[in-house]
């Protein structure tokens, strides 16, 4: 069962459908949405500040998603993916997103809909990057840009692959 804590009286809150691994921990002012995982490793610490997560949201194994106490929380839109040690911190992630392996995504970030943050990508703080791109490198800056097909055929597919995941486990 997921290590679930409230902190200073507040208790972390799921959505429908949520599937948790057994060794992930979430903690806090969490509020996640509905089809969400969150996997093996996995740590989601609302104990600082906020966090809140959309829909259709994955959390991959060992991936962190923190926020900076009384400066900044962290929201993500729908559909997003953060692969796998990713660590998402501080910062606002629209919909349609996804975070790729081994990505640091700082404080005060600000990530439209429909952005590809490379695996390994170090996305500085403050950073404002543009929908419709990938994002590589350290520091991270636009590479490339997709197509919004591109984009929804391609970030549709790992969330929904997730959610199926999920149910393998239920």
């Amino acid at each position: 069962m997921a290590l679930i804590l409230p902190v200073n009286g507040i208790l972390p809150s799921f959505g429908d459908r949520a599937w948790l691994a057994p060794n992930s921990t979430i903690v806090g002012d969490v509020v996640m949405g509905n089809d969400c995982s969150v996997w093996f490793n996995a740590v989601i610490r609302g104990d600082v500040n906020s966090i809140r997560i959309g829909n259709q949201v994955n959390i991959q194994d060992g991936a962190v998603i923190h926020c900076t106490y009384q400066r900044s929380i962290t929201v993500l839109g729908d559909r997003v993916s953060v692969g796998h040690n990713a660590i998402v911190h501080g910062c606002h992630v629209g919909n349609d997103v996804l975070i790729g392996m081994g990505a640091i995504v700082m404080d005060e970030v600000e990530i439209p809909d429909n952005v590809l943050i490379a695996a390994g990508a170090v996305v500085l703080e403050r950073e404002k990057c543009e929908s419709g791109y990938i994002y590589a490198g350290t520091p991270a800056k636009k590479v490339k840009e997709l197509s919004l097909e591109t984009f929804k055929e391609y970030i549709g597919r790992i969330a929904n692959n997730y959610m199926m995941y999920a149910d393998w486990f239920r």
